[in-house]
Formats: structure tokens, C-alpha cells, sequence
């Protein structure tokens, strides 16, 4: 390609990425924003298709450079990439005085990783921030970016977040010990100024994903995206060949129907025929695409069968089987999810719904159960709007990021 075309080609990026930059408005600042270290020269930003990595990535440049051009914004969607590679384009780049390179959707380009490894190699000067899939493996042994990329996760939106995005509130998170040792003082702090159980259910049938936001609908929308997760993050990174994809699908769709419970591994096997280390290694995939949760009784982890199998956020439930969504399933999905971020979640016992952390035993309660007290364990109270001693709102569990 001859200079002026690479330069025109150059501009046009420049274009695109002064147009998204303008044009970007994050309802909600992501708490991530601080708590990822800039300095670190190869950054990479995983997350569940759908929770707003994109607009992650233009925040970060409307906040730092606006249209400085010593910051740009490519999307591997580009089809100029499936004609250069990431490295020329960063040395060219770097030689108009670009200081800091953000790659939306990394993944889609060939030898990413490799490319990568290069530029940070080569471009000492460069910044590279990247955003992909959470089926990526960044840190995980034979990694080529293992020991030089800083990994991050963007997750969906909290309960808190959708709060504050609801009712213009900056309500902070809070950590688990807070919660445990506060939660009624917290309580009537935030009561005061809004009533949280008037916007619960909203949240747990929409909330999580930022796109609820938009003007289409959100179902239609989230089981699109549900298709993306599986067809993209799940066939294209894992290497699965197409005429596999119905079965993947298939299973999905029978554990959402089965509810959260122990997976009969044979029994799926059987309905979407193929071996039971198979499905074991599809339901992994699943958990790694951020379409399920596996519990597991402490110590034990995948390979092994996992004691409950959990959609991963409650809005999926509403999406795939919505004639059969149990509250009691709900609630402890929502729990669960809002957990998983920070701490570990293992299957409780007779007196508990889950061990947290391998030490807090916790029951999750609907309105209609009556909790039995016992020592020791902490009762998650749905529609209670104040709680008292070991029983908690179950709502200020969305207060956690």
C-alpha cells in the first residue's frame, strides 16, 4: 500500500474514533475506571458479551484524552485487519506520536496473542489496552501474554449501580465484612433516601446487562446476545467446530429448564448425544462464557460434577424458560451472582443454602419462608427492607460492587 492510502487509512480511523469518543455516553461510571493501574503498559479487559466493554474502552479515552490524538480506538470487526497486521498498524501508529492504542474485541484477529507479545516487545512507548472475551485464557499456564498482560474483569451492572443509574444516587459498595457487621445502620442510610425493593425486581429481570438501556427489546436483545456468547466466545475461541453448536445450545437449554440442581451428566449425554466427558467440558465453556455458575461442595472443583448448576445472572432465567422461573431459584441466582465477584460460593448444608468464603453459612429466604435461627448461620431475607442481628435484606447483597 503506497503512503497516501496508509494515510487516508490512518485519518479514517481517526474519524471513527472522534465520532464514537463524542458520542459516547456511560450512564453509570464504572467503579473499574479506578481500580485498574494505567500505568501497566499491556492491559487486558475481560467480561461477558453485552456488559459494556466497548463503552468501557471510549469512557476511558473521553476521560483522559478526549480527541487527543495520542489515543485511538480500532475495532478488530475492521476489515482492514484481515489485511495487516496489529503490529504494522501499531508501528504506524506510534510513528504519528500515538502514546496509547485501545483493541476492541482483540479476539476476532488471527494470532492476537503473538501480535501482542510483539508490540510490547517492540514498543516499549506504547500502551496497548485491549478488551475480549471472559472465554479468553490470559493468565493460564502457556498463555503467550501470561507473565506481561494485567487482567481485568468488567462485570454487568450491580443492584447498586442499576440504583443509582435509576434514581441519580452515588451510592457506594460495600464489603461483605461491612455488611455483616452494619447492615442495619447502611440500611437506614440508604432508606432514607430511596426505597431499594421498589426497584429489586425490575433489576433481577433486566438489570445486569447496561443494554436495557436501549429502545429495542431487551428479551429479543439478551437472547441474541445469549446466541453471540455461544456462536462467537464459545465455537470461535475454543476451536469447536460448527456442526457442534446445536448440541451447546441444546444443553443450555436443558439446564435452564432443570433449574439450579445437580447436573445428570449421563442423562444429558443422552439427550444431546455425546459422551459425558464432553458434556462435562461443555458445561465448562458454558460457566467460562458467563452463561452458568457452577456450585461445588468445598474442596471440590471441575473436573468434578458440580452440586448445582445456576444460570449466571437472573436475567437469563427471565430470557430462555420464562413460564417456569421459581422465586426461591431467583433470589438465590441473584445472591450467587452478586457473590461471585470477590468471594468463593460453595453448596451449604442442611441448615444452608451456601457456605461463603468456606466459613459463613448463609440461607437465602423468600418472604414466605420463616427463617429458623440457628447460631451461626446468616438469613438473606427477600422484601425485607431493614434487617436485624443475623438477618439481612437480601437486596444490600446487590451493594457489594
Amino acid at each position: 500500500m503506497s503512503p497516501k492510502t496508509e494515510r487516508i487509512e490512518m485519518e479514517s480511523f481517526y474519524r471513527t474514533h472522534a465520532y464514537l469518543v463524542e458520542h459516547t455516553n456511560a450512564p453509570v461510571r464504572r467503579d473499574l475506571m479506578d481500580e485498574i493501574d494505567w500505568n501497566d503498559r499491556l492491559i487486558g479487559i475481560k467480561g461477558t458479551r453485552g456488559v459494556g466493554k466497548t463503552t468501557f474502552l471510549l469512557q476511558y479515552a473521553k476521560e483522559k484524552f478526549g480527541t487527543d490524538r495520542s489515543c485511538l480506538f480500532i475495532n478488530m470487526n475492521n476489515f482492514y485487519f484481515s489485511g495487516h497486521s496489529i503490529v504494522d498498524f501499531a508501528a504506524e501508529f506510534q510513528k504519528r506520536g500515538g502514546k496509547v492504542l485501545l483493541i476492541d474485541q482483540v479476539f476476532k484477529h488471527p494470532e492476537w496473542s503473538k501480535e501482542l507479545h510483539t508490540c510490547y516487545d517492540r514498543f516499549p512507548d506504547l500502551k496497548i489496552v485491549f478488551t475480549g472475551s471472559s472465554v479468553m485464557r490470559l493468565k493460564e499456564e502457556g498463555s503467550e501474554l501470561r507473565d506481561i498482560v494485567k487482567s481485568y474483569n468488567l462485570r454487568g451492572f450491580s443492584f447498586r449501580e442499576f440504583l443509582n443509574l435509576q434514581t441519580g444516587m452515588k451510592f457506594r459498595a460495600y464489603k461483605l465484612e461491612e455488611i455483616l457487621k452494619n447492615h442495619e445502620q447502611i440500611a437506614k442510610g440508604i432508606i432514607s433516601k430511596v426505597r431499594p425493593l421498589d426497584y429489586l425486581q425490575d433489576y433481577i429481570h433486566h438489570g445486569f446487562y447496561p443494554f436495557f438501556l436501549e429502545k429495542r427489546n431487551f428479551s429479543e436483545n439478551l437472547l441474541k446476545t445469549m446466541n453471540m456468547m455461544v456462536e462467537v466466545d464459545i465455537l470461535l475461541i475454543k476451536q469447536i467446530e460448527l456442526k457442534y453448536l446445536s448440541k451447546i445450545k441444546k444443553l443450555l437449554y436443558l439446564l435452564a429448564v432443570d433449574g439450579p440442581k445437580a447436573p445428570n451428566v449421563s442423562q444429558l449425554a443422552n439427550d444431546i448425544q455425546t459422551s459425558r466427558a464432553t458434556v462435562m467440558n461443555y458445561i465448562k465453556y458454558l460457566a467460562d462464557a458467563r452463561l452458568i455458575n457452577l456450585v461445588y461442595p468445598k474442596g471440590e472443583e471441575f473436573p468434578k460434577k458440580p452440586s448445582k448448576i445456576m444460570m449466571h445472572n437472573s436475567n437469563l432465567m427471565y430470557s430462555i424458560y420464562p413460564v417456569k422461573v421459581e422465586e426461591q431459584d431467583v433470589l438465590e441466582t441473584f445472591f450467587v451472582n452478586t457473590l461471585w465477584k470477590d468471594h468463593k460460593v460453595h453448596r451449604g448444608d442442611k441448615n444452608s443454602s451456601f457456605l461463603v468464603d468456606e466459613k459463613i453459612p448463609f440461607k437465602i429466604c423468600s418472604d414466605k419462608t420463616k427463617p429458623k435461627n440457628i447460631p451461626g448461620v446468616v438469613y438473606a431475607i427477600h422484601k425485607s427492607e431493614i434487617g436485624c442481628d443475623n438477618q439481612i435484606p437480601l437486596w444490600m447483597f446487590g451493594f457489594l460492587y
